[in-house]
């Protein structure tokens, strides 16, 4: 199975994620990398992997550049990735196993959520469709990020990818402040009876910074995990605190 896959990466200065990402994908015929004019060292690093292929491209929205992408996929079946999800040999083993029926058309990970190598007991990533037949995924826009729209059977693997992220704290604080934009916009135009609890909580503005924290590591447990449960924390009170300056900005 593994040499029916073609492994993609999105990237936009990816330095301190990516030379550990490409590591655990040598097993590839061929790594995709899509570019998005990184201004770091991210192109060193893709080219310095002899199974990469990069391709640069200028960012519109992670829907198109995933479109983008999958263009220039050659395999039947793809791995969709980002540059801080590393992937276990136990992933890769069962990737190997694999044998999907005809009316397969991708496969579903969760994931083990680590902050600078440590992993959490839990996590508000939700699980997403990775594996996908080429010619059957179809990406478009949901708020701040891409979803993807799979023609046909989607089954879970055992596996866990896991999200490590490395780039520093004003990364992810730039990177939010663009997501939550797009957020509000989804939010304020969103009829509320089409939108999830966590969302309508949202739309409340000022609820869900006060209640993500002690829900994280009360609730969730994270309290446990020490440094890196209270770091967890501490980037999702940014998150939804910059989501709620965004709605209060701009009204509802």
């Amino acid at each position: 199975m593994l040499d029916r896959i073609t492994p993609v990466i999105l990237t936009r200065n990816e330095q301190p994620n990516l030379a550990r990402t490409l590591g655990q994908l040598t097993w590839a015929r061929e790594v995709i990398v899509v570019d998005s004019e990184s201004t770091d060292e991210t192109p060193q690093i893709a080219r310095s992997f002899p199974n990469v292929r990069l391709v640069t491209r200028r960012f519109d929205d992670l829907a198109t550049q995933w479109t983008f992408a999958v263009a220039q996929v050659t395999t039947e079946w793809m791995l969709t990735l980002d540059a801080d999800y590393f992937v276990p040999e136990a992933f890769t083993r069962e990737l190997a196993s694999l044998a999907p029926d005809a009316d397969v058309s991708g496969y579903e990970s969760s994931f083990l959520y680590a902050i600078a190598g440590r992993p959490l007991r839990a996590t508000l990533y939700t699980p997403r469709a990775v594996l996908l037949r080429t010619a059957r995924a179809t990406f478009y826009m949901d708020g701040h990020t891409q979803r993807v729209l799979v023609d046909g059977r989607v089954l879970p693997l055992r596996e866990r990818l896991i999200h490590d992220d490395r780039k520093p704290l004003r990364a992810f604080i730039a990177r939010q402040r663009k997501y939550m934009r797009d957020e509000a916009a989804k939010l304020r135009t969103a009829n509320p009876r089409t939108l999830n609890g966590p969302a309508r909580l949202r739309r409340l503005r000022v609820v869900a910074p006060l209640v993500i924290v002690p829900y994280l590591l009360f609730a969730r447990g994270l309290i446990l995990d020490g440094r890196a449960g209270l770091h967890y924390a501490f980037e999702r009170f940014l998150a939804e605190a910059i989501l709620s300056a965004e709605l209060f900005r701009r009204g509802r």
